[in-house]
C-alpha cells in the first residue's frame, strides 16, 4: 500500500506557483493579477471550522494594516466556493476566499499532505502562509502555523507592529 507524498515545500526566492481559481463572489482570481503588489496567500483547511475562522478574523481584523503596508490577503481551502460565499458572508470577511477543490494548487505549494492531527498521520490541508513579493517570488514560506496567534506573529515578522 503507498501513503501520499507530502509535496515539496516552498522556500524563500522560488517562484510562487501560478493559479487562477474561483472565488467566494463567483468570479475568479489569477496570481499574475495580483502582480506588483505584495501577497498573504494562508492555506487552511475547512471554512466554519474554529480554528479557520479565528485565523480568517484575525486576517480580517488586521487587513486595514496590512494593506496599509501594501499587502494583499487571500484565503485558500478546499472549499467549494458556495461554502466560502457562507463563510464570508456568515464572518463578515472582506479579502478573497479562492477555492482549490481538486487541491493542485494547495499541492504546488507543499500545503497539501501528510501532517499530525490529534496524534495521527493524516492527509490533508497543511495550515501554511506565504507572503509574495510584488514580483511573484516566495519572501516566506511558513507551514504548521497556529491558527489562533498567527496573524499576530506575522504582522510582527513583517514589521507591522
Amino acid at each position: 500500500m503507498s501513503r501520499p507524498m507530502t509535496s515539496p515545500r516552498l522556500t524563500p526566492g522560488d517562484l510562487a506557483p501560478e493559479f487562477t481559481l474561483p472565488t467566494d463572489d463567483g468570479k475568479t482570481l489569477a496570481l499574475k493579477e495580483l502582480r506588483g503588489r505584495k501577497v498573504v496567500l494562508y492555506a487552511y483547511p475547512a471554512a466554519m471550522t474554529p480554528g479557520c475562522t479565528k485565523q480568517a478574523c484575525d486576517f480580517r481584523d488586521s487587513l486595514a494594516s496590512l494593506q496599509a503596508a501594501g499587502y494583499e490577503v487571500v484565503g485558500i481551502s478546499p472549499d467549494q466556493p458556495a461554502k466560502l460565499a457562507k463563510f464570508r458572508e456568515r464572518d463578515a470577511i472582506t479579502f478573497p476566499l479562492v477555492a482549490d477543490v481538486d487541491k493542485a494548487v494547495l499541492t504546488a505549494y507543499g500545503a497539501y499532505g501528510e501532517k499530525q492531527l490529534y496524534g495521527k498521520t493524516v492527509t490533508g490541508v497543511i495550515r501554511s502562509t506565504f507572503v509574495i513579493d510584488a514580483d511573484g517570488r516566495i519572501e516566506r514560506a511558513l507551514y504548521n502555523v497556529k491558527a489562533t496567534g498567527h496573524v499576530a506573529k506575522l504582522r510582527r515578522d513583517l514589521g507591522l507592529d
